[in-house]
Order: C-alpha cells, then sequence, then structure tokens
C-alpha cells in the first residue's frame, strides 16, 4: 500500500498509519503503524534515516525500488535512537553493505533491542490511555516483538566523520542515552526520532510532545533536550512518529515543553 499526500496536518488517525510519502525532494517518510523512517538520496547515494519496525523493510524496499534503488545501493542507516521500534530492518541492510550507525550511549540495545529501562513500567499505559491501543496493536502486527539486533555499528556523534554528506548530529539525550537528531541544513529539516514527536504511542496523543516515559528513559533529559532541537532551526521537523511538523522546530520544541510528559 501507498499513499502519496502533501499538505496534510500533522494529526494523524490512527487507522490510517501506512503509507510512503514525499516530504522534500529527496526525501520520502516511510510510515508504518504510528512509526516514520526516511529514505534520503538528496546527497547521491541513498541512505535511512532509522529503520522501522520489522515488516517496514517491504515498504523500504518499494521506496528504494521506485526511487531507481536496491539494498545494495544504501550505503548507511543512521539510528536517531535504537529502540526496536526504529531498528527494523537495520540488520537486513547491515548484510547487504550498509553501515549502520548508534550514538555509543545506544550499542547497547542496538545488538539487544529488548534491554532498555523505561522510566516508567508499560502494562499500564493501554489501561489509562485506551486511544493508544489500536497504534501499539498495528506497532504489534508491524513486527515489533521480533526485532533482530545488530553486531556492527559504527559510533554516531556530532563531528562524527564518514557520515553521509550534509548530516549534522545533535546530542539530544533523554528518551534514550544516546539519542541524537539529525539536522540536514540544506533540506532545512530535523530527523528528531523520538526525542520530539507528533503521536505518542503510548497515550495516542497527537501534536509536538515527548513520549511518555513507558518509552522514554529520563524525562527530564528529554525535556532538556528540546532546547537543542530548538536551535537547530530547521522549518520542517521529521518525527519518529506521527506526522511531519512544518512551522518549524523551534515552535515544535515549544509546543512539546508544554504538553509535558505523560
Amino acid at each position: 500500500m501507498s499513499r502519496r499526500r502533501t499538505g496534510t496536518p500533522f494529526e494523524e488517525r490512527a487507522e490510517d498509519l501506512m503509507g510512503i510519502t514525499q516530504v522534500r525532494d529527496g526525501i520520502v517518510r516511510i510510515e508504518q503503524a504510528g512509526t516514520n523512517c526516511y529514505l534520503v538520496t538528496s546527497a547521491g547515494a541513498p541512505y535511512f534515516v532509522d529503520a522501522g519496525l520489522s515488516r517496514t523493510r517491504e515498504l523500504a524496499e518499494q521506496a528504494l525500488r521506485e526511487s531507481g534503488h536496491d539494498w545494495v545501493d544504501v550505503t548507511d542507516v543512521l539510528l536517531t535512537h535504537a529502540h526496536f521500534d526504529h531498528l527494523g530492518f537495520a540488520a537486513h541492510a547491515s548484510r547487504a553493505g550498509a553501515r549502520i550507525w548508534a550514538h555509543p550511549g545506544d550499542h547497547r540495545i542496538a545488538r539487544r533491542p529488548y534491554r532498555y529501562q523505561p522510566g516508567r513500567p508499560r502494562l499500564l499505559y493501554p489501561l489509562r490511555h485506551p486511544a493508544s491501543v489500536p497504534v501499539l496493536a498495528r506497532m504489534v502486527a508491524a513486527g515489533a516483538l521480533k526485532v533482530e539486533g545488530v553486531a556492527q555499528i559504527e559510533n554516531l556523534h556530532p563531528g562524527a566523520d564518514g557520515l553521509p554528506a550534509g548530516v549534522e548530529v545533535v546530542a539530544t539525550p533523554g528518551h534514550t542515552d544516546g539519542h541524537c537528531v539529525l539536522l540536514l541544513p540544506d533540506s532545512d529539516v530535523v530527523f528528531t526520532g523520538d526525542a520530539l514527536v507528533t503521536l505518542d504511542p503510548y497515550t495516542g496523543r497527537t501534536g509536538p510532545r515527548i513520549v511518555a516515559r513507558a518509552g522514554t528513559k529520563d524525562a527530564r533529559g528529554a525535556l532538556r533536550s528540546l532546547d537543542a532541537i530548538a536551535a537547530t532551526g530547521a522549518g520542517t521537523v521529521l518525527p519518529g512518529h506521527g506526522e511531519p511538523f512544518r512551522r518549524g522546530a523551534a515552535a515544535a520544541a515549544e509546543s512539546a515543553a508544554g504538553a509535558g510528559v505523560a
């Protein structure tokens, strides 16, 4: 299934969470079960920002074909963080020859995706936030419980050598120890991963916000990292969950700070 959409608001219906959308020339958003990854071809050779869920590989393959590429052409997968819902096809890409990048603070969970400590137990959230149930159920159906770890990982950090052209790394710890956002100044976009989302899978709430403590290790650290996101000055925020936010990183960060953390 592929949806081509332009000009949609960032609010997203829980039942409409799958497709491929061009968000900028050379940047394609791949969404499944409310979880996003991105194919970037603006620098020439294709690379991915994040890797979705296990079954997202099928959509990623479709996006590659539509851009005239295959897995063997993919040079890199840049992980904003290494939670299982952003690691889905990373191991496959690695076997095809791509380098997998994650901050050293996230290498442990990149190798063993289910060994991370959230800030609050996850099991209570569906009871307190029923709107999360359809999103979480779709994530499970899309392979959330069957994500393979990655053995070989490059060190992603501000100033790292060897990254695709034009990528700037900004450290934004909190959601995970090693969370980073990725700025493409020439495209005026920032990939915020789960440091700032517009759909919280654990509550079902939409609009700019920090992921609930069920998925965020250090909520105070995540709130502090909003300043670094605002400082990127990017015009468009491309989050790990939910719709793009096109009113600027500063406005998104301000809204997220006001929303607090569930």
